[in-house]
């Protein structure tokens, strides 16, 4: 079974590394207790969203690449061949032409 709270945690794990950053100066920074950020790394807990984008402006990574790689990943899981990279016509009316993905 696939735990998306795993994935996510994972991708958040990865992405701090990736910076060099200790798990206390992610925390410190997102303002989310030392414990807790260990927890939803390690998938044991659910992070809300309030909690995601405050570790996501923490690690200076929007919350669509963050989300966008925990897709990715859980679609390999699924055995996924492939997945367009293609945001769709009507939510690309919603948003504008400035923040065009294409």
């Amino acid at each position: 079974m696939i735990l998306v709270r795993q994935e996510i945690g994972d991708v958040l794990r990865d992405f701090r590394q990736q910076q060099g950053q200790t798990l206390r100066q992610v925390a410190s920074k997102a303002s989310v207790a030392l414990g807790y950020l260990s927890e939803v790394e390690r998938g044991q807990k659910e992070a809300s969203s309030e909690i995601l984008a405050s570790v996501a402006d923490a690690l200076d990574v929007p919350i669509s690449t963050i989300m966008r790689e925990v897709g990715d990943r859980i679609a390999v899981l699924e055995g996924v061949d492939h997945f367009p990279d293609v945001v769709p016509d009507d939510l690309m009316a919603e948003v504008g032409p400035e923040l065009s993905l294409r």
